[in-house]
């Protein structure tokens, strides 16, 4: 005891003693009150050491100053304010299920918002916990157990300890960039920068990419826009008459098709299709199919897609635009549009936590009105796998949200199962489909997950036709990136009849993804058009009526007869109805043949060199258009003739239940949900699903006011 007080009494000794403090209650907070995904050891090995080094370097700047009381002081002001930065995160998570951002904290008015009227609502009773070290350390003073140490300390001991944190940061970083690579580079939720790094890294890193981001657009005018909208004029592509419209009024459901590629429709292994429900939707007369569409994705994955399905505007070079700007930028985007020339009502549907890639946020800025995330669904110890809910507990349980909603809707449903590492229980691999073995473990699960959403999706379209609601919609499927990566898909290439000595065409060619517009009476058929996820939303709007002309869309309609055939990959390669064309190591272009995969000599051929050059400077210049309005946030500088940009503080997530019935409820008589149409009867007993988890128990499903009663749980 006397050497733990005499260590104590050392001014190195109680800056250990609130590294200590300071350590073990952020670590039960993270345990607590956070979920954090911790997937393996070494991700709870990583989380319990995080908070240590930064808070040896903070705590450490105190024993670079001499007179001993304002040594203490300065400790016991970082002390302070670490604790405040830990508890308001406590509370912030609570409300939003995020972290606080460098700028939410900058804006009083947003941090006033953000935590609401009244904190006091959010503490519970354990929250003493996080307060008893003030009360430990003031005893230990009163009773003169520590004293303050008057002894100088030497600059070369303060500086020890600062570089021992620096250190200890090295080692956390190393561990967890070995755990999850790109982990700064490629941003997709901040409980993943907290869970490896830690909230002072988090809060320092966002600190520095909002600076980033302000200086960027603290150089922007309004004169920059002249660029944007002239290179707009000129590459807009009028509707084609014969479907400018023929989906107008209708209901218009998104169906995200994770990690899911082309070559998936019509394959088939050890003689079983892949994806039968798929393969008949694909091929059905009122289905428009297109064969030579490309995802474009960067870094950013997902988020990228999404984010051109909806806006028509690419991902950045690096990282995620739904991360990196997407809490800020001004958005002319799907839900916003709809709304406002036709009169939808717009939703989401994800079992994943509405933080991830940023998606509570970034949503709010589209103008989407409800976003039903994971914490609106049933969860359990098998309900979810890798980023979600699984694809049939997610569709069955989302119709009882999707019945309440006006009409005509703008819905999209994110599924998941089909993410890599495509690990699927054998209880809800589908019995009549194998798991077949190619040498490759990941490609062999590819399949089964493939299969899995494939009779998710059956069991939605059923239930889609048995209430009624597919004869009044428009339904579009699409493939938001690649699923394998270049290794895997030489696996699948010669599956494919691929030659397998081609690698860096067949990359490209894989790089296919489904795109399906299924409406009842639509002139359906395969389309052989080139374009990519750029072009869907353009081709979407015009199917419902609305003319894309003066907004801010890169992509052009796909049914136009105007259309731009040059599909732009987000590294700048690109692909058009003929060509192939990829950068070499020496950065000179090298062309293949679509038709024969063959290369083609530039040297030979001086006119197709000079037009690949051309088409080479309409890609980046696209690329850079995007790029500087996303940077830049250009948008807030220019509005499209009747449109009225979003206000995201008119939005909020946390009550969509409630919203939903009184909306309903407020209407009355001129409701025009499903629940209402149907004289007030739910339509969810119609949805058959086979998901094991469920057990024959439809609860979640079924009962509209059991959802009702159990609000709070979620709200």
């Amino acid at each position: 005891m006397n050497k733990i007080k005499s260590f104590l009494n050392k001014r190195i000794g109680f800056v250990s003693l609130l590294v200590f403090f300071l350590w073990l209650k952020t670590v039960i907070a993270y345990y607590a009150e956070f979920s954090l995904g911790l997937n393996d050891p070494l991700q709870h090995f990583i989380l319990i050491i995080n908070p240590i080094a930064t808070a040896i370097v903070l705590l450490s700047v105190a024993l670079y100053i001499n007179k001993a009381i304002v040594s203490y002081i300065v400790m016991g002001v970082i002390y302070v304010l670490e604790n405040i930065l830990l508890y308001a995160n406590i509370l912030y998570y609570r409300e939003f299920s995020d972290f606080i951002s460098f700028n939410t904290i900058a804006g009083a008015s947003k941090v006033t918002k953000g935590l609401g009227t009244s904190s006091a609502s959010l503490m519970q009773g354990h929250d003493f916990l996080y307060f008893l070290d003030f009360i430990i350390i003031v005893v230990l003073f009163t009773s003169h157990f520590i004293k303050i140490d008057k002894t100088k300390i030497r600059k070369l001991t303060a500086f020890a300890t600062t570089m021992l944190g620096v250190f200890l940061f090295s080692l956390n970083l190393m561990l967890a960039e070995t755990n999850r690579p790109q982990l700064l580079g490629r941003t997709f939720d901040n409980s993943y920068i907290v869970k490896y790094l830690g909230f002072n890294t988090f809060l320092g890193y966002d600190a520095i990419k909002s600076a980033q981001n302000n200086q960027v657009r603290s150089t922007a005018v309004g004169t920059d826009m002249d660029n944007v909208l002239d290179y707009v004029n000129q590459h807009y592509a009028a509707p084609n008459k014969s479907y400018f419209g023929k989906a107008r009024g209708k209901n218009i459901i998104i169906i995200h098709l994770e990690s899911f590629q082309q070559f998936l429709i019509g394959m088939k292994v050890n003689d079983q299709e892949v994806t039968p429900f798929l393969n008949s939707l694909y091929n059905d007369k009122n289905t428009m199919s297109f064969n030579n569409f490309f995802h474009e994705v960067g870094s950013g994955r997902t988020s990228d897609a999404e984010n051109m399905m909806e806006t028509s505007l690419y991902g950045l070079p690096e990282g995620s635009l739904f991360s990196k700007l997407g809490s800020d930028n001004t958005f002319q985007a799907a839900p916003a549009i709809l709304k406002q020339k036709e009169n939808y009502t717009s939703a989401v549907f994800h079992g994943n936590v509405g933080s991830f890639w940023n998606r509570d946020d970034v949503y709010k800025n589209m103008g989407y009105d409800y976003f039903f995330d994971l914490n609106y669904f049933n969860q359990s110890d098998d309900s979810s796998i890798g980023y979600g809910m699984k694809d049939k507990l997610m569709l069955s349980e989302s119709v009882k949200y999707l019945e309440q909603l006006q009409q005509p809707f703008y819905t999209k449903f994110i599924t998941v199962t089909n993410h890599t590492p495509y690990d699927l229980g054998d209880e809800d691999q589908v019995p009549d489909f194998p798991k077949p073995d190619t040498g490759n473990s990941v490609v062999d699960n590819y399949f089964v997950t493939a299969h899995y959403l494939d009779s998710a999706l059956k069991e939605f379209f059923t239930y889609l036709k048995d209430s009624g609601i597919y004869d009044n919609s428009m339904i579009v499927l699409y493939g938001d990136h690649y699923g394998l990566n270049a290794t895997q898909d030489k696996v699948v290439a010669p599956m494919l009849g691929y030659d397998t000595n081609n690698s860096d065409f067949n990359e490209v060619q894989m790089q296919r993804v489904p795109f399906m517009i299924h409406m009842k009476g639509l002139k359906g058929g395969i389309n052989s058009t080139y374009g990519g996820e750029i072009d869907a939303l353009p081709t979407i709007l015009h199917l419902a009526g609305v003319n894309t002309k003066g907004y801010v869309q890169l992509g052009t309609d796909l049914l136009s007869k105007k259309h731009s055939d040059i599909v732009a990959f987000r590294d700048k390669e690109f692909i058009t109805t003929k060509y192939t064309v990829i950068r070499g190591n020496d950065g000179d272009h090298i062309v293949y043949d679509n038709n024969t995969g063959a290369e083609v000599n530039l040297n030979d051929n001086e006119q197709l060199a000079k037009t690949v050059d051309k088409w080479q400077e309409e890609v980046n210049q696209k690329l850079k258009i995007s790029d500087t309005t996303n940077n830049k946030n250009l948008l807030r500088f220019y509005t499209p003739t009747g449109f009225t940009p979003v206000d995201p503080s008119e939005y909020s997530y946390q009550n969509e239940i409630q919203r939903l019935v009184k909306t309903r409820d407020e209407l009355g008589l001129k409701s025009t949900s499903v629940y209402s149409k149907n004289n007030d009867k739910s339509t969810t007993p119609l949805y058959n699903t086979d998901a094991p988890e469920l057990n024959g128990d439809r609860t979640y499903i079924d009962s509209w006011s059991s959802v009702l009663k159990g609000t709070n749980d979620n709200e």
